[in-house]
């Protein structure tokens, strides 16, 4: 990250603490060294007492104390009237700053927990991450490891998202991600909050879709099929493009490395159905819903999907002959009550409320009652 991005936070940052008036470095500087001071004071009361100080206010001391300082450094660093430059307060400042960076950290622990989300968790937790990045703090490398810089940005990513402020939850996952964080949901947390970004605003269907693409990729290529979300997001992305034999390629694929992955054969049959192969998708569908590690959703498609094709068949078969009594009871055993097989393995494994499900249920019950008389 470069020096202009300590300028912009700067500029981000001014008038949030004090007033508009201007003031130079000297007295921002004096201004947060006494909130650090005051900080450290409330610190050193809480280790005798802990009911003695309030953390929520030190908390707000230590913000307020970075703030100044970060808005103290570039002006520690103009021009006299000479046109020399000799800062004064930035080594202090750095030192100050530095020292304390892994209170932030502790600080947005605490606002977390109090349900200060946002922004007091989300900004506390960003600036513990991002002060390495910032060239005044630099040596704050030496304190905070990538695991836990990685941690702090997928905690920020979730105080945001709890406070409502969705797109900066997703660029706090995002940090994370890229920060190597080791569990996929920093992916797929960003993934969520661009679909809810979508969802509330039409005109950012096509950015949101972009980046979804990426996020998957990303997990796709580090989680392999072991996190389904991220495939299925780029199946779905590849079909809505029109690339349904792309699809259909890396999906054989990875069937030939998984043999026995439901999903894989789940989305298969999806694929399939997009390309109007009812055959191979009914197939594909069939063979999902026989593996024991298929999930719930592949288990309500497969059965939509066996439902319907019953019912098309169903619907060619006429008269009353003998070879037509054959053909429905066949429809019944080998579509009907298969359908209605996989709804019940699937609410076997979440009995709550689910419309689409308890709609499907239904359907499939009506058909057999009314079509296939006892």
């Amino acid at each position: 990250m470069k020096k202009t991005f300590a300028l912009a936070l700067v500029a981000a940052m001014a008038g949030s603490v004090c007033a508009q008036e201007a003031m130079d470095a000297k007295q921002l500087f004096e201004l947060g060294n006494n909130q650090f001071k005051e900080y450290d004071k409330s610190l050193g009361l809480a280790a005798i007492n802990p009911q003695g100080v309030d953390p929520n206010q030190m908390g707000k001391m230590l913000v307020d104390g970075y703030r100044y300082m970060l808005q103290a450094l570039p002006l520690d660093s103009l021009p006299d009237k000479k046109g020399k430059v000799n800062p004064k307060y930035s080594k202090k400042i750095a030192n100050t700053v530095v020292g304390h960076v892994n209170d932030f950290f502790n600080v947005g622990g605490n606002y977390y927990n109090q349900k200060m989300y946002y922004p007091q968790a989300y900004e506390a937790f960003l600036i513990y991450a991002d002060m390495p990045e910032i060239p005044a703090f630099a040596k704050a490398a030496e304190s905070v490891n990538q695991e836990q810089r990685a941690t702090a940005y997928f905690n920020a990513g979730l105080a945001a998202y709890s406070g409502n402020a969705v797109p900066e939850s997703a660029a706090a996952f995002k940090k994370a991600r890229l920060n190597n964080y080791e569990q996929p949901e920093a992916y797929i947390y960003e993934i969520a909050c661009w679909q809810n970004m979508a969802q509330k605003d039409s005109t950012l269907e096509a950015e949101a879709q972009k980046n979804i693409n990426e996020i998957a990729q990303a997990g796709y290529a580090r989680f392999g099929v072991a996190q389904p979300v991220f495939l299925n997001n780029l199946i779905n992305s590849m079909i809505a493009d029109n690339r349904s034999e792309e699809a259909l390629t890396m999906l054989n694929k990875e069937i030939s490395a998984n043999p026995d992955n439901a999903n894989l054969y789940g989305l298969l049959g999806f694929t399939y159905n997009r390309l109007d192969k009812e055959a191979e998708a009914e197939a594909a569908y069939r063979k999902a819903a026989s593996l024991p590690n298929v999930d719930y959703e592949t288990l309500l498609r497969a059965a939509s999907r066996i439902f319907r094709i019953g019912t098309e068949k169903l619907n060619l078969v006429e008269g009353n002959s003998a070879e037509a009594r054959e053909k429905r009871a066949k429809l019944k055993t080998d579509y009907f009550e298969v359908a209605k097989t996989y709804l019940e393995k699937a609410k076997g494994m979440n009995d709550k409320p689910d419309g689409l499900r308890d709609n499907l249920i239904e359907s499939v019950d009506y058909a057999l009652t009314t079509y296939f008389p006892q």
